[in-house]
């Protein structure tokens, strides 16, 4: 006699996820305020953020800033912020998304927002329109694949494969000092 085996059901990917590109629109990027800043109490390189980004309720972000910026310089300041990153802890405190920074081993500066921007202005990418992902997937390594390709162009423009970091009737992305570097 044939045993019948039970219907096992699998899950069905959704749509975006098969079909969605690995590009930047997968990254939920926004201005956000940093409302107060303060050493982590067990980490001698990590701040922790206060930070608002346009919702409800501020997140807790924290960045391996220290020895690059000033405390008194992470106060009451605007930046961009990937807010789709699978929530992480580092030290016992959670961090709820990541704030970007052009980078090289002698120096780390914080991108600026353009002028009037306000926590919660969405960054966006002419030629990039799709819809961010809720939360990336650590598995798919999705900003694995899409952070070699952002740089601070020769005039100091934070961009995507070229593409300028815009937030819409307000202008474009830059690092104050740095040209020709990568973003992290």
């Amino acid at each position: 006699m044939l045993k019948r085996m039970p219907n096992l059901k699998r899950r069905k990917k959704t749509p975006v996820e098969e079909s969605a590109p690995v590009d930047i629109s997968r990254l939920d990027i926004r201005i956000g305020r940093i409302v107060s800043a303060k050493n982590h109490p067990d980490a001698d390189t990590l701040f922790v953020e206060d930070v608002d980004v346009g919702e409800a309720t501020n997140r807790t972000i924290l960045s391996g800033l220290v020895k690059h910026v000033p405390l008194e310089q992470m106060q009451n300041r605007l930046g961009v912020f990937v807010c789709n990153l699978k929530p992480t802890k580092f030290r016992g405190i959670l961090s709820q998304g990541m704030i970007m920074c052009a980078e090289t081993k002698e120096q780390i500066e914080l991108i600026d927002p353009p002028p009037g921007c306000v926590p919660g202005d969405r960054v966006e990418f002419d030629g990039y329109p799709g819809t961010p992902d809720a939360q990336l997937n650590p598995k798919k390594k999705v900003w694995e694949q899409i952070q070699p390709d952002l740089r601070i162009d020769d005039n100091g423009v934070a961009t995507y494969k070229g593409v300028p970091f815009t937030v819409e009737g307000k202008g474009i992305c830059k690092s104050a000092t740095m040209r020709n570097s990568p973003i992290k």
